[in-house]
């Protein structure tokens, strides 16, 4: 299967092509790749295996990733240790190549990859970010480990909890935590010297389930007797569980008038549904933030933290009684303008805000947070014509029409439009509410984001009365699907043999569509040829079905080098996100939208910080709205079709 390059990808988008990567990642190995006419294919470099050590690692270290990964290496021989060791250890190395490299240290050192990791890890260094990112990863590696293994190390795991080193600290509390160790975890937690870091470790355990089971463990950390570093550690911890929310939102409220804490406390208590919060903290909650508003400087009522504390005091006015909830309204809009803040979700292509309402006529103020690599907007159309600008946004292409701003279309659909905005960025847009209520769709019209990137901006004739009475809005693109679960490929251990079998493919058709998979892929004659044709992929496997679920269920398992992206942050603050076209010593360039006709340039000595996504950026969640039965439909349809 061929990618196809960035000429293609000029055409069709970055997103797009990012669903190119469903299945790319373990494609890649041992095929031509088609990536235009001034790309060829990359040669295997040659590498002296049998110089010393320093020399072996000094010609290792001069190969960019994709080279890196074509020089041969086996795991019976001594001589192939550094090439693995520099894999594991690389930054923006997929999880999939460190999982190898990794097996293939402890096969020749005769030892296990817990043990190899547990050695590693410490021997990062902290005052380095990049460094303490690949040890961050390794330590989430570990925990991938079988679980058996892990078990059999629960001695090293609890020594670790001991270490100076934060990294390896943290590996060691959250491996006891996932081999069930729990008490000891935390007893071992009493006598360390950080008591925040087991729970530091909570937010690295892969499983929702066993962060769930924490529960109370980290709500008695939020006991006032604990110091502030605890407390904050427990808020963030808190925010990584969602089961009792409701006792959540009574226990954090206090809190959110201590100023150390007071926005993570906000971050918890905003992830409360409206229907599990308390009113009487509630009504006590709102006097404090009403109070807080009042108080505060005007000059510091437009940060972020100030933002995000008035948009929960906005949640909190339909729950109090009506009189208090007017008088609290009328307070606010005395010192603050009403403000909206969304940011957008890391990795996954949405915004943390599937809606929001507004009085009609009224200003408001929308601020547009990027927390993801790419880019994206936000524009307001008219109702019932959000994939109409979207696809008239990607058939225009960048250009920059009357608006003033990239991928927004010259049309009086459009009313309201954030700029493109950078990672790391925000973009503020001031309007007038329109006068006619409605459900007004909001989207991300770069190319290929329109699918899952949306929400609804709900206009209604008294947003005090709508408040008490709030009514969800439907869905803009006709999707109706709950989140069943986020599904891990360990959930389908031990079932797919038989869950393969009495399969429809008429089924599993269906789903290949509905989840989006027939916008950027073709099967037989289905779908559209933006990305791999996946008719034969089960024959390109050979047969391995796991293999096939995994890069559906996880596709950062396994990702070709050539299209990680990064991140820069220059010297004067500005970020810049996209795929890296060359590199040398003076300069990197960058493609930070595949519509541009040139890249971005950027000196070496004007980087502060270069960050390797070590995800893919293909989004992840695309199944998570679908049963498990659906999913093994999807998958005996892929294997049907290529068997034909």
């Amino acid at each position: 299967m061929e990618f196809f390059g960035l000429a293609t990808i000029s055409r069709v988008g970055l997103t797009a092509f990012s669903f190119l990567l469903l299945f790319a990642g373990s494609f890649v190995q041992g095929q031509d790749h088609n990536h235009g006419a001034k790309d060829e294919k990359v040669k295997p470099p040659r590498i002296f295996l049998d110089k010393s050590p320093r020399i072996v690692k000094y010609q290792l270290k001069r190969l960019d990733n994709t080279r890196l990964l074509l020089v041969e290496r086996k795991d019976d021989d001594q001589k192939y240790l550094l090439v693995h060791e520099e894999i594991l250890k690389r930054d923006g190395m997929a999880r999939g190549d460190r999982d190898s490299a990794l097996q293939a240290i402890a096969k020749i050192n005769s030892t296990d990859g817990v043990h190899e990791l547990l050695k590693l890890i410490p021997s990062f260094d902290e005052s380095d970010k990049e460094q303490q990112r690949i040890a961050k990863q390794l330590a989430g590696l570990l925990l991938t480990q079988d679980i058996e293994n892990l078990k059999t190390h629960v001695s090293d795991l609890a020594a670790s909890t001991a270490s100076e080193n934060s990294s390896l600290q943290l590996a060691g509390f959250s491996g006891l935590l996932t081999v069930g160790e729990t008490e000891k975890a935390f007893e071992l937690s009493k006598g360390n010297k950080s008591a925040a870091a087991i729970l530091k470790s909570i937010p690295l355990l892969p499983s929702q389930d066993l962060r769930n089971s924490l529960h109370s463990k980290v709500i008695e950390s939020l006991d006032s007797a604990q110091p502030p570093v605890v407390q904050q550690a427990a808020l963030v911890a808190l925010s990584s569980i969602d089961v009792d929310r409701a006792l959540d939102f009574k226990t954090v409220g206090p809190l959110v008038s201590n100023t150390k804490l007071r926005r993570s406390a906000i971050n918890v208590l905003l992830k409360t549904p409206r229907e599990l919060r308390d009113k009487a903290a509630s009504t006590e909650l709102l006097g404090f933030l009403v109070n807080h508003a009042e108080s505060t400087p005007a000059a510091d009522r437009t940060s972020n933290d100030f933002i995000q504390a008035m948009q929960l005091a906005d949640q909190l006015l339909g729950l109090v009684e009506k009189d208090k909830s007017d008088a609290f309204r009328q307070r606010l809009s005395e010192v603050t303008v009403r403000v909206i803040l969304i940011h957008t979700i890391e990795e996954e292509m949405r915004y943390d805000v599937p809606w929001f309402a507004v009085e009609a006529g009224r200003d408001i103020q929308l601020i547009l947070k990027n927390e993801d690599l790419m880019a994206h907007n936000l524009v307001v159309t008219m109702p019932n014509a959000l994939q109409e600008i979207a696809l008239q946004a990607a058939a225009d292409g960048p250009k920059i029409g009357a608006s003033g701003k990239q991928y927004v279309p010259d049309s009086d659909k459009v009313l309201f439009a954030t700029d493109m905005v950078q990672a790391e960025k925000q973009s503020r847009v001031t309007f007038t509410a329109p006068t006619e209520p409605g459900e007004y769709p909001y989207v991300c019209t770069f190319p290929g984001h329109w699918m899952r990137m949306y929400g609804v901006m709900v206009v209604v004739e008294d947003l005090a009365e709508f408040q008490r009475n709030p009514v969800e809005p439907k869905d803009p693109v006709g999707s109706n699907r709950p989140i069943v679960k986020a599904w891990t490929v360990d959930d389908f251990k031990g079932k797919i043999e038989t869950g393969l079998r009495g399969r429809t493919q008429k089924i599993g058709e269906k789903i290949f569509n509905e989840a989006t998979c027939a916008l950027c892929h073709k099967v037989g004659a289905e779908g559209k040829e933006v990305g791999p044709d996946l008719s034969d992929a089960w024959t390109r496997w050979k047969g391995d079905a796991e293999g096939v679920l995994r890069e559906i269920i996880d596709p950062s398992h396994k990702i070709e080098p050539k299209y990680i992206m990064r991140k820069i942050i220059t010297i004067d603050g500005d970020v810049v996100s996209g795929i890296v076209l060359a590199e040398d010593k003076k300069s990197i360039s960058i493609l930070p939208n595949p519509e541009s006709l040139e890249p971005t340039v950027i000196d070496q000595d004007d980087i502060e910080d270069m960050v390797k996504s070590s995800v893919s950026i293909m989004p992840k969640g695309l199944m998570d709205r679908f049963t498990e039965d659906e999913i093994f439909e999807l998958l005996a349809y892929l294997k049907t079709i290529s068997s034909k």
